[in-house]
C-alpha cells in the first residue's frame, strides 16, 4: 500500500504533503487519504510551526481534479496548534484553503474552464451541478479578491462594454500601467462610474491619478474631472479615429444615394476601403482611391483629409500638433462637407482631451484587448 500511495502521490503530482491511503469506490470515486510532508503543524495565517495542541477525530472531505472519469475525494483530519503569534489555530493544509471543501488544484481548473466555455459545459467536466459550480466559483472569486487592493494608482482608463446582444451594458475601469481590471460595474451612465470612485477609491488615491482616458462621454469625462482633480483628461484615440471614420462613410453613402446606376458601379467596395489605415493599404488599394479624384471628388476630398489626419498622431511635440490640427480643421471648413465639419466640431468641444495624447501618448488600446476576454467571459457568464 505504501508503494501504490507514492505512486498515487507521483502520478498525481502532489506537493508538499502525500497520500498515506487510497480506496476505490462504488460509483467512480477514488478516495485518498492525505497528510502534509513531515510534521506539517504550520500556522494557516504566517506559516511558523506550532505545537500540535489537538489531534480532531473527525475527518474532512475535500473535493480534487477528476482523473480518467474518476471522482477524486482527498481525506484528512486537520491537527490544532499554538502558534507563538497568533495562538491556538488549525494547521495550514497545502492543498486547499482552510476554509475551502475543494483543493487549489480543483479551483485552477475550474476557473480555467470557466475561461473557455459555458458554465454549464464546465461542470459536465467537473461531475458536478451547474449550481454548484457556480457557488464555488464565486466562493473561489470571493476569496482571490478579498486582499486585493487598489496601490499606486497612476493612471486610469473607462470604458464599456455591451452584452445581452446590446441590451445591457458594463463599465469598466482599468490601470492602464499594469494593464489590468480594476472595477466592474453594471450600467454605464454616470451613476456607475460614480460608484468605482466614490467605494473604491480614497480622496488621497484620486489626487495621485495623473492621467485618465476614456472615450467622449459626457458621463466619464465628466466623472474623471470631477473626482480627480490632478489628472490630465485624455480623449482616447481609438473613438477619435471612428468618428473620423464615421464621417467619411458618411459622405460616402450621401454620394451613393445621389448617384445613379451606373456611378454606383464605381463607388461599390469602398466602404471597407475608406477606413483602412494607409499603412494597412496595397498599392491596388491607394489607386483605386486615386482614382475617385476623377469619379467622385467629394469621396475622394474626405479620403485625403482622413489620411492627413494620421499625421496629428505621430507629432511629439505639443505646439507643432496643435498648429498641425489648426491648419487641418480650417481645410475641413473649406472643403463643404457637412459630415466633416460636423467632426471638426467634436474636435472643437474636445480639444484639449485630444492634445493630451500628445503629452502623455495615452490610449484604452490595452484596455480594448481586455474587453475581448472580459467581454467573452462575461457573456457565458451570462448564459448560465
Amino acid at each position: 500500500m505504501a508503494t501504490t500511495s507514492k505512486v498515487i502521490g507521483k502520478l498525481l503530482k502532489f506537493k508538499g504533503f502525500k497520500a498515506v491511503n487510497l480506496a476505490f469506490k462504488r460509483d467512480k470515486e477514488l478516495h485518498i487519504a492525505v497528510k502534509p510532508f513531515k510534521n506539517g503543524c504550520q500556522c494557516s495565517q504566517c506559516g511558523r510551526r506550532g505545537k500540535i495542541v489537538r489531534i480532531r477525530p473527525e475527518v474532512r472531505w475535500w473535493r480534487d481534479t477528476p482523473v480518467g472519469g474518476w471522482t477524486v475525494w482527498f481525506m484528512s483530519a486537520p491537527r490544532e496548534i499554538h502558534c507563538p503569534t497568533h495562538g491556538r489555530v488549525e494547521e495550514r493544509l497545502p492543498w486547499a484553503d482552510q476554509y475551502a471543501r475543494v483543493t487549489y488544484r480543483y479551483e485552477y481548473v475550474m476557473l480555467r474552464f470557466c475561461q473557455m466555455m459555458t458554465q454549464k459545459a464546465a461542470a459536465g467536466l467537473l461531475h458536478i451541478a451547474a449550481s454548484t459550480l457556480s457557488d464555488q466559483l464565486h466562493r473561489c472569486i470571493k476569496r482571490i479578491r478579498a486582499d486585493h487592493r487598489i496601490r499606486g494608482l497612476r493612471t486610469i482608463g473607462i470604458d464599456e462594454i455591451s452584452y445581452c446582444k446590446g441590451h445591457k451594458y458594463a463599465t469598466l475601469v482599468y490601470d492602464l500601467e499594469r494593464s489590468v481590471v480594476l472595477w466592474a460595474g453594471e450600467g454605464k451612465g454616470r451613476t456607475s462610474i460614480d460608484k468605482f470612485f466614490d467605494t473604491m477609491l480614497s480622496d488621497y488615491q484620486k489626487q495621485q491619478i495623473t492621467a485618465g482616458c476614456c472615450d467622449m462621454s459626457d458621463a466619464y469625462i465628466g466623472a474623471i474631472t470631477a473626482h480627480c482633480p490632478n489628472a490630465a483628461l485624455v480623449l482616447d484615440r481609438f473613438h477619435i479615429v471612428k468618428a473620423l471614420n464615421g464621417a467619411v462613410d458618411e459622405v460616402r453613402k450621401e454620394q451613393w444615394r445621389e448617384a445613379n446606376v451606373n456611378d454606383r458601379k464605381a463607388l461599390k467596395g469602398l466602404r471597407w476601403l475608406l477606413y483602412r489605415h494607409s499603412s494597412t493599404r496595397s498599392r491596388k488599394d491607394t489607386c483605386t482611391l486615386r482614382s475617385l479624384d476623377k469619379g467622385n471628388r467629394r469621396i475622394y476630398r474626405a479620403w485625403r483629409l482622413k489620411d492627413e489626419f494620421e499625421r496629428f498622431w505621430n507629432y511629439t511635440a505639443r505646439w507643432a500638433a496643435e498648429r498641425f490640427l489648426k491648419g487641418w480643421m480650417t481645410a475641413v471648413r473649406r472643403s463643404r462637407l457637412e459630415p466633416m465639419k460636423k467632426f471638426v466640431e467634436t474636435i472643437q468641444r474636445h480639444y484639449d482631451g485630444i492634445l493630451a495624447f500628445i503629452d502623455t501618448g495615452l490610449t484604452n488600446a490595452i484596455a480594448e484587448g481586455i474587453n475581448r476576454t472580459f467581454h467573452r467571459n462575461f457573456v457565458q457568464y451570462e448564459r448560465t
